[in-house]
């Protein structure tokens, strides 16, 4: 092959080196930039109206745009109710609307929602949710599903904000139950349904405060803990990649791994590399070397805590709740804000009781013994709180 040749041939690879580099930072960028990433935040909420036969639940709540320098469209935006009760929904309707409340948007007297335009600056809209019935006393919470499309440069896409709104309060003196262990007496504490619109710090202060003495001490399950925190996801949020979709099939049925979107929202937190790490080198520790549990070690503390569908009660069942987040700083506040010595502990009916953190205060091993037991239950007791007061205080 003479000069030209060589010299055609050199042209040619460097112009598909040139589009190789090219795809390269397209991808690149695009990862960088993910389109239609807008989210609907929780929001605050209460109550307008509270007549026997008529609530009516208001909330406000904000569409924000996570997309860097580009431009979301929300063409529709709806809202579902689904209640929650102790007894027959028969004759109970509900209705639900949003409403826009940015200065240039339109509130249509019709309900229809204009398509809006979600730049840099958020946008505000009201949720207005209406409940009607003959007895309406056994409610216990409102599941309000705020259903939008998200339109912009990944195209067409649905998008739900899921808020859960109490609608029954124990009071404080309902919860009289004492128990005695070998070391302390527990009470467990019944709260309403704790949801994303409560903090810890107040829980404690409405419910435990009322029935605490000094020196007590106030321990939490991580799974309310990560409710509060909004660390819950639905399914149809999760779309489950290759590590996940493989490797799921490898776990015990009974583990919240076992499900590829169960495994996928571990991927999501540490990465898929870190999983596929994690997992190899646990098996060969289990294989080999006969350790059992290194997996966990590898992947990281929320591996061991993720709750798969049907793992907490109605309704979220329906959801993959997370680890908590930051949990000793959760606790820290606890104390500092109420004087309570505290902590987040995850605990079963297996007599496994696993202290995720805790005030430095507490005697070493006065946690275990105390909630051996499990006494917070692992049903639909509603007793996420559990008030633990040594004997020896």
């Amino acid at each position: 092959m003479g000069i030209v040749g060589n010299l055609l041939l050199l042209l040619v690879g460097s112009l598909v080196g040139l589009f190789l580099l090219a795809l390269l930072a397209i991808e690149w960028q695009y990862r960088r930039r993910p389109g239609n990433k807008l989210e609907v935040t929780v929001g605050d909420w209460h109550t307008d109206r509270n007549d026997p036969h008529h609530y009516q639940l208001v909330g406000r709540l904000e569409l924000i745009n996570r997309t860097r320098k580009l431009e979301i469209m929300v063409p529709e935006i709806g809202a579902d109710v689904r209640l929650l009760s102790d007894d027959s929904l028969e004759g109970v309707r509900t209705e639900a609307q949003v409403i826009p409340l940015a200065e240039d948007a339109t509130a249509r007297r019709d309900r229809y929602w204009e398509g809006y335009i979600v730049k840099r600056k958020p946008v505000p809209i009201k949720v207005v949710v209406d409940i009607w019935g003959d007895n309406l006393s056994t409610l216990k919470s409102a599941w309000v599903k705020v259903n939008y499309i998200k339109y912009g440069p990944e195209g067409r896409l649905f998008g739900t904000r899921h808020v859960v709104v109490p609608l029954k309060f124990p009071q404080p003196e309902d919860s009289r139950n004492w128990r005695t262990t070998e070391v302390s007496e527990v009470l467990p504490i019944r709260t309403h349904l704790l949801t994303p619109l409560d903090h810890p710090v107040e829980v404690v202060k409405r419910y435990v405060l009322p029935n605490a003495k000094p020196g007590d001490i106030v321990t939490i399950g991580e799974s309310p803990i990560a409710i509060m925190q909004g660390r819950f996801r639905h399914p149809s949020e999760i779309k489950p990649g290759w590590v996940a979709k493989r490797l799921c099939y490898l776990f015990l049925p009974t583990s919240s791994l076992a499900t590829a979107c169960g495994l996928q929202s571990l991927v999501d937190i540490v990465g898929p590399v870190r999983v596929l790490f994690a997992f190899l080198a646990g098996a060969i520790a289990k294989a080999v070397l006969r350790k059992p549990g290194v997996f966990y070690q590898l992947a990281g503390e929320q591996a061991r805590l993720i709750d798969d569908v049907t793992g907490t009660l109605p309704p979220y069942d329906q959801f993959l709740v997370l680890g908590p987040d930051n949990s000793q700083a959760v606790v820290d506040q606890i104390k500092r804000e109420t004087g309570m010595s505290a902590a987040i502990v995850d605990v079963n009916d297996l007599k496994r009781v696993k202290v995720l953190a805790a005030s430095s205060d507490i005697a070493p091993g006065l946690l275990e013994k105390s909630l051996l037991s499990n006494p917070a239950g692992n049903a639909n007791e509603q007793t996420p709180v559990v008030l633990i007061r040594p004997l020896n205080g």
